[in-house]
């Protein structure tokens, strides 16, 4: 089954890391961040992506170039006049990556819709290249494969850093307490696992993904959600991506299940 990841958009948010790359190939640990997501996949099994590009898309293609010679133990050897490369060892995951190029300014449902020749009439999954999560893809999978439905996304409730007022009549505060997940609506997470009849709702570059596609199918109840209470952080911003920096290198990433 493939894994497509949406990387294409231009990260505004946190403009002091994507002014110089995608934000998908914003560095957590040393490693893009979507290199993250999929070592959570490749350690499912799942290891044949399809990267949807964008914005700085060449920063994308050449990483991946450049990824197997830099994992690798080489001889170069110029002796004969010539540049002879010999690979001794190599340490890379066993992966499959094409990468798409879907324009600068398509929206996701559009970007899912330019590669379906890359993935044809078979099940994959879909998720976003900045956010990190601990979700089992294998029970999601299966819990799809169970309903029969078009599509599932991943829902998650987050704690939310504001606290709770209790507030009378007389505009009194008569109790405070922090916010928790139990006070959070659901939230589309990623993580999505969907059938080719999915593209039938994807009309062109301007179609949003969140918004028509998954209307229709809530309304023709085609959409089911995996419900995880474990860890999940997208990196829209610096704060963000410090935070997760700090997991990662303190040895407590959650994501981190390899």
């Amino acid at each position: 089954m493939k894994v497509v990841i949406l990387a294409g958009g231009f990260g505004t948010r946190i403009s002091e890391e994507s002014q110089f790359k995608p934000k998908p190939m914003i560095e957590l640990g040393g490693k893009p961040i979507m290199w993250h997501i999929m070592k959570l996949y490749s350690f499912y099994g799942y290891n044949d992506f399809v990267i949807c590009a964008g914005y700085k898309q060449h920063v994308i293609k050449e990483w991946f170039a450049d990824y197997f010679l830099h994992n690798s133990d080489v001889t170069f050897d110029f002796t004969s006049g010539r540049n002879e490369m010999t690979i001794h060892a190599q340490h890379c995951e066993p992966w499959r990556v094409t990468v798409v190029d879907t324009g600068l300014n398509t929206m996701t449902g559009g970007r899912i819709k330019r590669v379906r020749p890359y993935i044809g009439d078979e099940t994959f999954m879909m998720t976003y290249g900045d956010a990190v999560c601990d979700v089992n893809i294998q029970r999601l999978v299966t819990f799809h494969r169970t309903h029969g439905k078009i599509a599932t996304l991943t829902a998650v409730k987050l704690a939310q850093q504001k606290g709770i007022l209790d507030i009378d009549e007389n505009n009194s505060v008569r109790a405070f307490r922090e916010k928790n997940t139990a006070d959070s609506a659901p939230i589309n997470a990623g993580f999505m696992v969907l059938e080719p009849q999915i593209f039938d709702y994807l009309k062109d570059d301007t179609t949003v993904f969140e918004r028509e596609p998954l209307e229709a199918l809530a309304r023709a109840s085609q959409l089911k959600s995996f419900i995880f209470n474990g860890f999940w952080q997208c990196m829209d911003t610096k704060r963000e991506l410090d935070m997760l920096e700090k997991l990662y290198n303190g040895g407590k990433a959650p994501w981190k299940v390899w």
